[in-house]
């Protein structure tokens, strides 16, 4: 048996030192939040975008830390664990480059745009570059909908990150939740969460996301290292804890898929299938429709603030990726041996089982067990709430700004309402979202993998790229195309999510022998919505001289 776990196991006590870091942690971040709040201007224009004042430095870190969310820290361990070093290259190597592109291609030409004629939303932009108001009204309903699982993952990401890591604290108050004996339960760890986030945010806006999520990008890439250096360390060292990783995760092989077919132990379909692969390299295309990382891009002080997110956003993502795929491999090795020798109690407790339904508490697991000292466990289990937290703001924010300019104030008289108003109606939309994420997040808590529901989400997103390519480069893009695209979009998408029972993992066109071997539904969403845009802009109505000449001057 391990000799930490062992350790774990027949230890009378568990220390609440990681909860008071924790504790800590959400506290000073309140309060830099709360001070960047008394730099708010008052205007709904600060509110929403920071009346454009933001730098590279904190562009690039609000950028990053908005994409890198429980799906990236969480779901990346637990995925890697059970899929192997393939979940890598899925998402990270082609995400530093795929990401990169979009902002220098997407970026910078809509912040161009949106400071030019005073957008706050890409749905004010869409609507006046396709001279269509009905446009907005039916991508508002798509956005929110796709959103709404991206913030799901984040409140359900905080459970299975605080279940963990406070299990046995509490066990006179609060006795058996689920298997986590003694942990905080999930409907306190949503409140607290959610309730940081919704406090800041009302304190001052954009800019306040900006400064938290500065901070929080901060302190999640420097406990990520951390919490690498640990763990291996417990492990023996890098080498050591490689050398425990399970058969199949490294190469696939179908010796080595037979082997874990019949190991009697996690029976899981090991490896990345060659055309799942290459088509998952779409998904990445999904920050270039995102509405949150659209108002971050917005609050730049100029283009050349995207200057420093381009080139190191890459750099970022592998610090943060490879210590969370490596973790997720080494657990393999662990968790994977026969249960007397390296499942005790306490680690049966807190997976579940032995089977798929523990991936998403892989990385709380090893945290809470293999890094022996409580008050770095703490300090560490905080970055992975700042990864979590560090979207859930930006996005809460971003479905304010919209609700708010797309459909209160699309049409209305200017100066109907003054800013005060303006920002109070954003906030009162924003805490009926907190409220129905918060509740949806109770009900959908046990979701098996958090990994594969942001899948869902960012392949909406990525598939309504090709609206955002050819509104910005092709002149001829119509009217008409775009509803094309949008409904196209639109229904495949619900086709292949119904399709795979509603979130779970699908590839099109599978093999018997595998469910995950044939073409991811993004790739086939995104080709059928450009095909419609293209196809039905050919025999439409062309847009206006006027539209022309104001979007591509």
């Amino acid at each position: 048996m391990n000799p930490t776990f062992a350790a774990a196991e027949a230890a009378p006590a568990v220390s609440t030192a990681p909860l008071i870091v924790i504790a800590c942690y959400l506290g000073l971040l309140l309060s830099l939040a709360l001070f960047s709040g008394r730099l708010f201007r008052g205007t709904s224009q600060d509110f929403f975008v920071a009346s454009h004042s933001i730098g590279p430095f904190m562009l690039l870190m609000s950028v990053f830390g908005t994409t890198m969310t429980a799906f990236a820290l969480v779901g990346s361990t637990g995925k890697a664990f059970q899929k192997g070093v393939g979940t890598y290259g899925l998402m990270a190597s082609s995400s530093g480059l795929i990401h990169a592109a979009c902002f220098f291609l997407i970026g910078i030409k809509v912040w161009s745009i949106a400071k030019k004629h005073g957008y706050v939303t890409q749905i004010q932009f869409f609507r006046n570059r396709f001279e269509s108001n009905g446009l907005g009204y039916l991508l508002f309903p798509c956005l929110v909908l796709l959103v709404i699982p991206y913030l799901l993952i984040g409140v359900i990401g905080s459970y299975r990150v605080m279940g963990p890591a406070t299990a046995g604290m509490f066990p006179e108050l609060f006795p058996a939740e689920g298997q986590l004996n003694g942990s905080l339960p999930p409907w306190l760890i949503g409140i607290v969460i959610c309730g940081v986030v919704l406090t800041y945010i009302f304190a001052g806006g954009s800019r306040a996301a900006a400064w938290a999520n500065t901070f929080q990008t901060l302190v999640f890439m420097a406990m990520g290292v951390l919490a690498f250096y640990l763990i291996s360390k417990a492990l023996g060292g890098v080498a050591a804890a490689s050398e425990q990783i399970y058969p199949g995760h490294l190469v696939r092989t179908p010796g080595e898929l037979e082997v874990a077919a019949s190991s009697g132990t996690f029976q899981r379909e090991i490896g990345i299938p060659s055309i799942q692969f290459l088509t998952y390299m779409f998904i990445p295309l999904s920050v270039g429709m995102f509405p949150h990382l659209f108002q971050h891009w917005l609050t730049a002080k100029s283009a050349k603030s995207f200057r420093l997110t381009v080139i190191a956003h890459p750099i970022c993502i592998m610090i943060v990726w490879v210590p969370c795929v490596l973790i997720g491999l080494w657990a393999t090795g662990i968790f994977n041996a026969p249960p007397s020798d390296a499942w005790p109690q306490p680690v049966i407790n807190i997976m579940g089982s032995t089977d798929n339904s523990g991936v998403g508490k892989v990385l709380s697991v090893m945290v809470k067990f293999l890094i022996e000292n409580p008050l770095i466990a703490g300090m560490v289990t905080a970055g992975i709430l700042a990864a979590i937290m560090s979207s859930l703001d930006s996005q809460f924010l971003c479905l304010g700004t919209i609700f708010t300019n797309d459909i209160v104030l699309h049409n209305k008289p200017e100066g109907k309402y003054t800013d005060k108003q303006v920002v109070f109606i954003a906030r009162s939309f924003i805490v009926a979202i907190v409220l129905l994420t918060y509740i949806l997040s109770l009900v959908l808590k046990d979701v098996q993998n958090v990994f594969d529901l942001a899948i869902w989400s960012f392949s909406g997103f990525a598939a309504l790229t090709s609206l955002v390519f050819t509104a910005l480069y092709w002149k001829g893009a119509t009217k008409a195309g775009a509803y094309a695209c949008v409904i196209t979009v639109a229904v495949s998408w619900f086709y292949f999510f119904a399709k795979a029972g509603w979130g779970g993992e699908y590839t099109v066109f599978s093999s018997a022998e595998r469910s995950d071997d044939g073409i991811m539904p993004v790739a086939i969403c995104f080709v059928l919505g450009l095909i419609s845009m293209i196809v039905v802009s050919l025999i439409t109505k062309k847009p206006s001289e006027d539209t022309i000449r104001k979007f591509f001057p």
